[in-house]
């Protein structure tokens, strides 16, 4: 039935604490997969750090970020198991990331 991404993303580069390059990065990467962004939130923390959301066609999309540690944690919701896939991977390379850790959780309506 549905699908989530848990995606962990290591040796990112700067980009992960400027909003407008994780909110660019966030619409390219809902783009490519052929989603769209039905609303978002965006919230610079100080001194460092963001939390982007989007809910998206497919259902949602998150992205927190610990810039002192060069960490990005992603998690995504999605319907469509391709969603989820491909946005982890174009954020991987959007965000400079050198290393990726992914775990996938099937969600289904009947036990």
């Amino acid at each position: 039935m549905a699908i989530q991404i848990i995606a962990d993303l290591y040796d990112c580069s700067e980009i992960i604490d400027d909003t407008e390059a994780v909110r660019e990065a966030a619409c390219k990467a809902i783009e490519y997969v052929g989603a769209h962004i039905v609303e978002e939130c965006i919230h610079k923390f100080e001194p460092i750090g963001i939390t982007y959301f989007a809910i998206i066609s497919t259902s949602h999309f998150s992205i927190h970020t610990w810039p002192e540690y060069h960490y990005a944690a992603i998690d995504i919701f999605s319907c469509k198991d391709e969603v989820a896939d491909g946005i982890a991977q174009v954020l991987k390379d959007l965000f400079g990331s050198g290393r990726i850790r992914i775990q996938t959780i099937q969600r289904d309506i009947k036990e």
